[in-house]
């Protein structure tokens, strides 16, 4: 019996311990589907975006090919393919992660000023920071940074160092893309006048009532503007500077009023409701968790 293969080696052992697996070939690409998956002709797998009826026992399909299963990974079908694999990959998803890919020195300088720290492995130009839970993949998030989680692979280069994190808002939020806002006549929801801030909701807050209407005025001026695009985005933005000026307080400061506010300014020029509260929400959270 040939001897196992030094990918298939490390295949198993990250199997056994939970992380579901496949081989990549030269290129660090998944291999191709079989004639029966080629073009997607079977449906696709049933844990797929799109559920199909396809149960291939062959690696087809990419980062749906990964498994804990060992019968798999050493099965005949399975034999030729680990002879010409050069890596071994994982899904972060299947094994309840989110991989930050940071792809080059201004990547990995921009996490480290803006995300919470986590586990890291170096990667050949920059490195993958890993966190606890799932989310949506993406790619190009911002300049050299992808998000690998569900439906996405990424290759296996160790265990890293570091106590893994976990997942921050900060990161769900890279994933909320908004490429324009609708135009006024388009707008999905419209909200009803809010309780604007004030004491009765701010009671333990050490700001002055001038002080943080000014700011928040600026604020929603700022989401207002974007009457083209990235009102979300602003939104966002506000709300995380806004809860940031709070974090030495001995509180309550009325931060869910002063949210309600910048939802109403980004749903006004445009933004999806559901959209706006979670941009709003996400800016809160992290604003707090980077004072944590």
């Amino acid at each position: 019996m040939s001897a196992t293969p030094e990918v298939l080696r490390v295949a198993l052992a990250l199997a056994a311990a939970g992380v579901p697996v496949l081989p990549l070939r030269v290129g660090k690409v998944p291999f191709g589907n079989c004639r029966t998956c080629k073009g997607n002709a079977c449906g696709g797998r049933p844990n797929m975006k799109v559920a199909g009826p396809c149960w291939c026992s062959a690696p087809c399909h990419a980062w749906a090919a990964a498994t804990t299963d060992p019968h798999a990974l050493t099965s005949p079908l399975w034999a030729p393919v680990w002879r010409e694999a050069v890596a071994v990959a994982y899904h972060p998803g299947g094994a309840g992660l989110t991989v930050v890919d940071l792809d080059n020195a201004a990547a990995v300088a921009w996490a480290r000023e803006t995300l919470p720290a986590t586990r890291t492995v170096p990667t050949t130009r920059g490195e993958h920071w890993i966190y606890r839970d799932t989310m949506p993949s993406s790619n190009a998030v911002r300049p050299g940074v992808d998000v690998k989680s569900v439906m996405q692979y990424a290759r296996w280069l160790g265990p890293g160092t570091g106590r893994m994190a976990p997942l921050p808002a900060a990161v769900r939020a890279l994933v909320v893309k908004e490429d324009t806002t609708p135009a006024r006549g388009e707008v999905a929801s419209s909200l009803p006048g809010r309780t604007p801030w004030g004491r009765s909701v701010a009671t333990g807050c050490r700001h002055t009532e001038r002080y943080v209407r000014t700011g928040l005025e600026r604020g929603l001026a700022l989401v207002r503007a974007r009457t083209e695009s990235g009102a979300g985005s602003q939104a966002f933005g506000v709300a995380r500077f806004l809860a940031a000026q709070h974090t030495g307080c001995p509180g309550p400061c009325g931060l869910a009023a002063i949210g309600e506010e910048i939802v109403t300014a980004a749903v006004s020029v445009g933004v999806p409701e559901t959209y706006a509260r979670r941009a709003v929400a996400n800016g809160l959270e992290t604003a707090v968790e980077r004072a944590a």
